[in-house]
């Protein structure tokens, strides 16, 4: 079972070699593909050969490709899933409105209950009970848009009450980072599971090509948020985005 994920962070050529992916610097290290889930390159100086990336596409190991800053920018996407990924398509696009506004309910319901045992754990018992208050409110596909208003009095409460998601700070940094990464996994999951990220359930932003993955990760941003509660970061660098990885590439 795939559960690595390789970091490319100076420059280097990566090559296919029997089985293995070779990446060749200022030394030559080999690590077995069937051990790999992911592979993210930090640095633009490096090569790959096509054969590498046919055998990883193959393979389903996703491929994230980042900026100057490090900061993930594209990814690799494979074509062909799995054997019946045209009819799984051809259901997919049938996906009834209802079917679609019923399972955004639900997801709706399991982020907020995460967020709301978080702030139980942190002892904010006021915004823990204002949060089931909104679960218990919850109106079908969140027509009066409680994840919102859950949003706030959670980012609020466990980064501070002048805390705000547009901020450029190295708490919305980590949090972005740790986001992108966990969209990664789920668009390796749904691609290999013979499915379109492109169509989603809630999500449906005519410029976003992951709208499905983006319903499908919301109640799994808690992990990056506990995380980062945690570490408290006052910069988010190199060893920073690295200790993060870690984290979330654990059994």
């Amino acid at each position: 079972m795939s559960w690595r994920t390789v970091v490319i962070s100076n420059r280097c050529k990566m090559d296919l070699e029997m089985g293995y992916l070779v990446v060749r610097g200022d030394e030559t290290k080999r690590v077995v593909l069937d051990e790999i889930a992911s592979v993210i390159v930090e640095n633009s100086a490096i090569a790959i050969t096509g054969c590498l990336i046919a055998e990883l596409t193959n393979r389903k190991i996703k491929i994230v490709f980042c900026d100057s800053k490090r900061n993930p920018t594209a990814e690799l996407v494979s074509l062909y899933g799995c054997h019946d990924c045209s009819l799984k398509i051809k259901n997919q696009y049938l996906w009834s409105e209802d079917t679609k506004a019923a399972v955004w309910t639900d997801i709706v319901s399991a982020k907020i209950r995460k967020q709301m045992e978080f702030l139980t754990e942190l002892k904010c018992s006021a915004e823990a009970d204002l949060l089931q208050s909104y679960i218990c409110d919850l109106k079908y596909n969140d027509v009066t848009n409680r994840e919102g208003h859950a949003a706030k009095v959670y980012f609020n409460a466990i980064f501070g009450m002048d805390f705000t998601r547009s901020e450029d700070c190295a708490i919305n940094a980590a949090l972005n980072y740790g986001y992108s990464l966990i969209l990664s996994a789920f668009n390796r999951h749904i691609v290999s599971n013979g499915y379109l990220t492109q169509l989603g359930i809630f999500h449906d932003n005519m410029f976003n090509y992951f709208n499905l993955s983006c319903d499908l990760m919301e109640p799994f941003r808690i992990l990056i948020d506990r995380f980062v509660h945690a570490k408290k970061y006052h910069k988010f660098e190199s060893v920073e985005k690295h200790d993060l990885i870690g984290f979330l590439k654990r059994p």
